[in-house]
């Protein structure tokens, strides 16, 4: 499926979100999108992941039809570009880009890396439903990934507490090298067979 909509890359993007002031991260919102695009709720609309990425008090004004339909362009940019990368069973984990030795600096990345993983993929996967019919592996992978993002909620507490970060940093490491082998193996086994049946567009 070619998509009709161009992702406008990662920087224009989150200027994008920034002007429309929305509180999730860029890598929360790709990995929600791709938690929805996993999901086996079929009631689920690519509009319900897009308000949820705003408070429920603070959506956003769109005040044209030219202005909405550019702003679920760009959306929907994102939703077919992760589309592709789950159809493709390439989700990767945005890597660490800042100082081994910078204790703060890997305390966020590890806050951050916990709420894309329940608040983005395992969130989205469940579309708003508090439970869902799927084989008993998939939800114990589906588990596994929130005791996963516990695992950086700790990671970041020890280096909140002034635990060395060479000693964190290869645990951290070890913990995406885990989560990415659960979301390949989910997405192989629990999504590839059916994926044609999980398009969703707009409306």
């Amino acid at each position: 499926m070619q998509s009709e909509n161009v992702y406008i890359g990662d920087d224009k993007f989150q200027r994008f979100l920034d002007h429309y002031h929305c509180p999730t991260p860029l890598t929360t919102a790709k990995l929600k999108f791709a938690g929805a695009i996993c999901s086996p709720n079929n009631n689920l609309r690519p509009t319900d992941v897009i308000s949820s990425l705003f408070a429920e008090e603070a959506q956003p004004r769109l005040e044209t039809k030219g202005e909405a339909e550019l702003f679920f362009k760009f959306f929907m940019g994102l939703w077919d570009e992760m589309f592709v990368i789950v159809r493709t069973n390439t989700l990767k984990l945005e890597p660490y880009a800042g100082k081994n030795s910078d204790s703060d600096a890997l305390k966020d990345f590890c806050q951050s890396r916990a709420q894309s993983l329940e608040m983005g993929f395992v969130e989205g996967f469940w579309g708003g439903c508090s439970s869902l019919n799927i084989p008993r592996f998939a939800a114990e992978l589906i588990s596994s990934l929130s005791d996963l993002a516990e695992v950086y909620v700790t990671l970041a507490q020890k280096l909140e507490k002034n635990e060395n970060p060479k000693d964190i940093l290869p645990v951290i490491k070890n913990t995406d090298t885990t989560v990415e082998k659960t979301l390949h193996f989910l997405i192989e086994h629990l999504v590839l067979p059916h994926i044609s049946s999980l398009e969703r567009t707009i409306n």
